[in-house]
């Protein structure tokens, strides 16, 4: 699944949230869930990816991250909630 994406990681529903963006969501997902790179997603657990949005091309991707990343906490929960309100881990998904 090479294309842009911006995702949302989880510890749990409600819980502590992880924004980001690759150009490999299924390769970027398995190095969150198996803690391959050290920093605040390993440190806190964000092991469910809970949101996720493919997108056209890179640059579009890193502007939609810093939107998600500039808003609040309640519309974060907003989108993810919008999209996945069982809080289901979507790796699954984007695997098959």
């Amino acid at each position: 699944m090479k294309q842009p994406a911006v995702y949302i990681m989880a510890n749990q529903r409600n819980g502590t949230l992880y924004t980001g963006v690759t150009s490999d969501l299924i390769k970027r997902v398995d190095e969150h869930k198996n803690c391959l790179t050290p920093g605040f997603s390993s440190k806190y657990n964000c092991k469910l990816l809970v949101y996720y949005e493919l997108i056209d091309c890179m640059e579009m991707a890193i502007m939609r991250e810093k939107q998600i990343k500039g808003g609040s906490r309640k519309k974060k929960l907003q989108l993810i909630e919008n999209q996945n309100s069982a809080w289901l881990d979507l790796y699954e998904n984007i695997c098959s």
